[in-house]
Parts: structure tokens; sequence; C-alpha cells
């Protein structure tokens, strides 16, 4: 049978309980997720993360570190990040400095902020940021919003680009999202399930744009949990058509897929049916994730994670489920090949002050 983790889970606190530590060496555990309530102080998330890090060393740590809103650890020394949509607006700012100034400056402070977000998560043992928001500002959407550099593709390709370079100089790779797009509906995935009727072509020129200049150099994408009934019946987390068609063989993706959290309101109900969780789990790893996330579910004791973990297991074992070699490579890939730089050598480090001008300098 071949080795193969793909589920990525979360913690209930700031630190480990029995039933934390039993979960995470559980074979099928490949991730493990962070939120506010696990934050405490940057001594408490080092410690945490070292000791989820002494029971499994390969378990991929990752959070939901955006800037702006979407920030979880936001005191004690850490930066607060702007929203992207601020560095599309410096992309417009164009008079004072000339034609493209603002557009130069915008993409060096992308970088900054790369940086700053993944050098100062790293020192405190954080693998990987869910980051960047590839989605485009179509000014309707009560979920992305500011989240999103801009609503012209190119613009949000060049800013993500930047924004990438600077996470790679800290040793971090990088995860597009909501694939195809999620900034053309109102509907919050979290709450409803999001439908974009537009069509393949409509979405492929515009939304889906970003994916493909980017093909190469992004090393995770995770799908929308939005229905485009043109395209498929499915959300594009549980497509094969979005994810293995589309994203893989026509715009060139070979980097990891994530499914974005089974447990929001668009991943509950698929072609009319209601999924349990080990359900959507294996129709998402059927359509093509590598990965699937089930979030917020350890605070109540925890029983949904137990659910997962052993479900699928089950599945593997009735051959339900089929273990994936290429999809266990993806995630390996996604695991840190450099050593940090630790907290008070990175407040020092040329680069990292230089980071920081560029990012009190924006507007």
């Amino acid at each position: 049978m071949t080795l193969h983790a793909p589920i990525v889970l979360d913690v209930a606190g700031t630190s480990l309980n029995a039933d934390d530590r039993r979960r995470l060496k559980h074979p099928l555990t490949g991730g493990l997720i962070l939120f506010a309530r696990n934050w405490e102080s940057r001594l408490q998330l080092t410690a945490l993360t070292a000791e989820i890090k002494s029971i499994r060393p390969d378990v991929l740590i990752c959070v939901d570190h955006e800037g702006g809103r979407v920030q979880r650890f936001t005191s004690d020394g850490f930066t607060l990040l702007p929203a992207m949509r601020r560095l599309g607006a410096l992309w417009e700012r164009d008079g004072r400095d000339g034609p493209g100034g603002g557009a130069l400056k915008a993409t060096d402070t992308a970088t900054a902020v790369g940086f700053i977000l993944a050098s100062e998560l790293r020192a405190c043992g954080v693998d990987f940021s869910f980051t960047p928001v590839l989605d485009l500002d179509h000014g309707s959407s009560s979920v992305i919003g500011h989240r999103a550099f801009h609503r012209d593709a190119r613009v949000a390709t060049l800013l993500a680009k930047s924004l990438n370079q600077g996470l790679l100089m800290a040793g971090m790779g990088n995860c597009g999202k909501h694939f195809p797009g999620h900034g053309f509906v109102k509907a919050d995935s979290h709450v409803a399930i999001p439908v974009d009727r537009r069509s393949l072509k409509v979405i492929l020129a515009d939304d889906a744009r970003p994916y493909e200049w980017l093909s190469t150099s992004l090393t995770a994408v995770m799908p929308a949990h939005v229905v485009y009934p043109k395209v498929d019946a499915r959300p594009a987390g549980f497509s094969s058509r979005w994810l293995n068609e589309i994203l893989r063989e026509r715009l060139g993706f070979t980097g990891a897929v994530f499914s974005d959290d089974l447990s929001m309101e668009g991943a509950r109900t698929v072609e009319g049916r209601m999924l349990g969780f080990v359900d959507g789990a294996q129709l998402a790893l059927g359509a093509g994730c590598d990965l699937v996330l089930l979030c917020n579910q350890s605070v109540d004791g925890g029983a949904a994670v137990d659910g997962l973990l052993d479900g699928l297991a089950a599945a593997q074992a009735r051959g339900d489920w089929q273990a994936s070699e290429a999809s266990e490579a993806r995630r390996l890939a996604l695991l840190p090949q450099t050593a940090p730089l630790p907290w008070d050598e990175l407040m020092t480090s040329a680069v990292y002050r230089r980071a920081l001008e560029r990012l009190e300098a924006l507007p």
C-alpha cells in the first residue's frame, strides 16, 4: 500500500492534548492548520509547532495568513500585513512617479510583504500559508472583497508573482486560491452554495487567467466551493473536469491541490446530495485533490475529525479510495527545504529591515 497522508486537520487550543497527539500519529494525517485560537504568543506558538514536529516531522503546518482581515497572528512582534487590494491601489498610482512607477513600487512592495509574511511564520515553526488570493475584485463578493489584488487579471497575476517571490526568498511555497475564481459571485461559500453561471470561455478569459500565467510558479492551488453549472454540476473542488481536464491538462498546473474546508456550506451538498465528511473527502480526492481540509472540528471534542480519519482509513481498506504516490510527493514538496532564520536574527537581517521599510512606505 502506497503511503499517502491527505488529511489536514486542526487542534483545539494553544497546546496539544492527548487527542491531538493521537490524531497526529494517524497515518492519514498529512497537515495541520492553525487558527487565532491556537495563538497566544510567539513563545507559545514556537513551542506548539516544535511539539507537533516532534510527533510528526513530515506533517505540513499551515495557516491562513494573507494580510488585512485574514491574518491569524497579529501581536507580539508579528507585522500587521496590508490587505492585498492596497497593493493594487499602489499599482494605480502612476502620476507622480511617471508612467509605470506605481506598478513597479507595487511589485517590490508585494515581494516585501511575501518575505515578511513567510519569514515571520517560519521563525515560529509554521511551514506554509494559504496565500495568495488570485480571485479578481469584481466588487460584488461578500467574502473576497479587499482580499483580492485587483479587478484586472494581469495586475493580480504580476502582484501575486511578486508576493510569491518574497515567500520563496523565505523558503515557503504558495497557494493560489480559489480556482477558477470566487470573486464574481456574491454569496459566501462558508455559509451558502454560490453559483456562477458564466461560460467556461468567459471564466478562462478572465478569472482563471492568473492560474494559466502562473502555471510554472504556483506550488499549490485551492479550488472554490462554487458551482459553475455551464462547466460541471459539482463545485470546482469536487470536479474532475475542473481539476484534471482544465487545471492540470489545459492550464498545465503540476503542484498540489488542496480542497477548501469540507465543513463549509458550499462543500456539504453536491448535486443535491448531502455529504458527510468521509464522502466529501473521497469525492474531492477522487476528483483530483491531493489533500483535504477539515477545519474547526476539534473544538467540540473532535468526533468529526476522528470520524474522517477512521472512515477514510476504512474506505481505503475496502478499496473505495486508493492512496496516491504522486499526491504524497506533491505534499512533501511543500515542506520547506531550508532552515528558517531564528526570530532575533531575522529582526536584524538587512533583507527583513529593507522589506519593512518598503511596507511602511505603503500609502
